[in-house]
């Protein structure tokens, strides 16, 4: 088995709750921030949705180093923009996790800021903590504001208080 072929129907399985929340974005108030110390809400979506995204960097390059890299978020204005930057980004990481070798996990990835270099990992160990592990943590940070938006919010492991029905 393809070491990738965890990583897809993990991938798959959680693209479709992370769509579902998505979906529920009142992009209406992008700067609305539940402390003055937390990511703006049209930041914090469009963060969620170009996450996927990031698989492709942790495969197909070597490294990340902020030095060189210029980040510009482009957040987006309606529903159907958030959910086509996200679709985007689900369809290219499909797309690196598809291609990759067994061996492409193995090799080393690096995240630097010029010559401090923050960590070195196996990319298989990249993939799971910078691409996945980060989506499902920005995903509850996003969750918690739709709560305290009072918008209700989908299931994602199971029922919530909003839709009880499985």
């Amino acid at each position: 088995m393809k070491i990738s072929e965890s990583f897809i129907g993990e991938l798959q399985q959680e693209a479709a709750s992370t769509r579902k929340l998505l979906e529920r974005v009142p992009l209406d108030k992008p700067d609305w921030t539940p402390h003055e110390k937390s990511m703006k809400l049209g930041n914090l979506a469009n963060h969620v949705a170009e996450l996927p995204g990031w698989v492709s960097v942790s495969l197909d390059q070597d490294e990340l180093d902020f030095a060189t890299y210029e980040y510009k978020p482009q957040i987006p204005k309606s529903t159907e923009e958030l959910l086509k930057k996200f679709d985007d980004s689900l369809a290219k990481a499909m797309n690196s996790l598809n291609n990759a070798s067994n061996e492409k996990f193995g090799e080393n990835w690096t995240m630097r800021n010029g010559e401090q270099v923050y960590f070195t990992l196996p990319k298989a160990a990249v993939v799971r903590s910078f691409s996945f592990n980060h989506m499902y943590h920005h995903r509850a940070q996003l969750g918690v504001y739709l709560r305290l938006l009072d918008i209700p919010l989908p299931g994602i492991y199971g029922p919530t208080a909003d839709e009880s029905n499985m």
